[in-house]
């Protein structure tokens, strides 16, 4: 597997929280860095390079020289700092389908959240909604990206534009439209559901399934990173949305509340490692279409 992404030395986000779970799932990962910085930007300060596009594609290039596209079976992209960056991925994400027909793009489109609004530069948005997403076999946004890239307007609490199920549904339908064969929707908090729970939704062609975890009082940088490499290693290894939810969805909820029980910032991957080999199937996941 090819996973274009950013990499930092201290901490997990990026190829930094995906690599790890990707490989203590048996997976040959080859990671490609966007940028290497001493920790995430969420500390408030850093250091470390940003790698202009034409040196990542350089990296690509290398790679491709190698003979091994064939053998990449997927190929997964998360924060994208410009519209270049983009160009040079698509492009990769080209070259492998070329060379294995078979192959999957896993896109998580990193625009924004409900909290910051957009933190992606100008152009980007536009970017991931008119060529990324059209060309991803699946995508993870979470819902403030979904209703970004359904055409909705972005509210807050009872004024989301995805308030209920069905709102969701819809919008992901929506997306799915433009191209992407399944669409996992990483964090759902809707009026219709139970208090106290964060939801995971998966609308794919021949159905839709949604499983609901306890919301635990925390919030950290990486989960989205390390939620779209686990859905797209289970997807692979079970070829069922609704299993790899499942799946993706226990060992998210055992990182997150390892991290909770340590106090500690940055999300517990290694501590947590025995639930990424094993994920335990602790929550239903329920279909609700399809």
């Amino acid at each position: 597997m090819l996973s274009i992404q950013s990499s930092v030395a201290y901490g997990h986000v990026g190829n930094s929280a995906a690599v790890f779970p990707l490989q203590r799932l048996g997976i040959d990962v080859w990671p490609v860095l966007t940028v290497h910085f001493s920790n995430h930007t969420g500390y408030g300060s850093f250091r470390g390079p940003v790698l202009p596009a034409d040196q990542i594609a350089e990296v690509l290039r290398g790679v491709e020289e190698r003979g091994v596209l064939p053998g990449c079976d997927a190929v997964l992209s998360g924060y994208m700092g410009d519209v270049s960056l983009g160009a040079v991925v698509l492009d990769a994400v080209a070259k492998v389908k070329a060379a294995n027909p078979k192959a999957i793009y896993c896109c998580d489109p990193v625009l924004g959240d409900v909290d910051r609004g957009f933190f992606v530069r100008p152009g980007l948005p536009e970017f991931m909604r008119d060529h990324a997403v059209p060309k991803a076999d699946i995508i993870t946004p979470n819902q403030f990206e979904l209703e970004f890239l359904a055409g909705l307007g972005a509210g807050v609490g009872d004024d989301r534009a995805i308030a209920t199920l069905g709102d969701a549904l819809a919008a992901a339908r929506k997306v799915q439209a433009t191209g992407p064969r399944i669409v996992l929707v990483t964090s759902l908090i809707r009026r219709d559901a139970p208090d106290g729970v964060i939801e995971m939704l998966a609308v794919a062609p021949e159905g839709a399934w949604i499983v609901a975890t306890p919301r635990l009082p925390i919030a950290v940088n990486g989960s989205g990173d390390i939620t779209a490499a686990l859905f797209l290693a289970h997807y692979l290894r079970s070829g069922d949305p609704g299993v790899a939810l499942g799946r993706t969805a226990g060992t998210v909820y055992a990182v997150m509340e390892e991290t909770h029980r340590s106090g500690k910032r940055e999300i517990q991957l290694v501590a947590a490692q025995d639930a990424i080999a094993t994920p335990p199937e602790r929550f239903e996941v329920k279909r609700v279409e399809g």
